[in-house]
């Protein structure tokens, strides 16, 4: 059996990166949104750390609970999310800015309801 307070406490730390990475690309309506200024390439740069971030917590929690607990939830492309931690870290200048907008628009929102539903089955008491 694994830790489950460590673990609960890796998901707690994912959510908040999933809601920040919400709150800052709630006005990215297109891909200008990430490009076009110098504002919008600071806003591009701390997505990519958020999702590198969420990447390596990601690794960590599947190490940690020996691949039991991610598996329960097949509707998440788990490897992908942790694979483009590996984009961001070691080929960062060869960032798709598109990719980014199109997992802020698409795949937030089902990874952050993913982790609420781990948060509340680690959560449970097991006696």
């Amino acid at each position: 059996m694994f830790d489950r307070g460590l673990a609960l406490a890796i998901v707690e730390q994912i959510e908040g990166a999933l809601e920040t990475i919400k709150s800052r690309s709630a006005h990215v309506r297109s891909l200008a949104d990430l490009t076009d200024t110098p504002r919008d390439v600071e806003r591009l740069d701390s997505l990519c750390m958020l999702f590198m971030a969420i990447g390596e917590a990601l690794k960590s929690l599947d190490k940690i609970t020996d691949g039991t607990l991610l598996s329960r939830y097949p509707e998440i492309d788990w490897k992908g999310a942790m694979g483009f931690r590996d984009i961001i870290a070691h080929h960062y200048f060869d960032i798709d800015a598109e990719q980014v907008f199109w997992l802020c628009s698409h795949e937030v929102a089902p990874l952050s309801d993913a982790m609420k539903r781990i948060h509340a089955e680690l959560s449970k008491v097991h006696l």
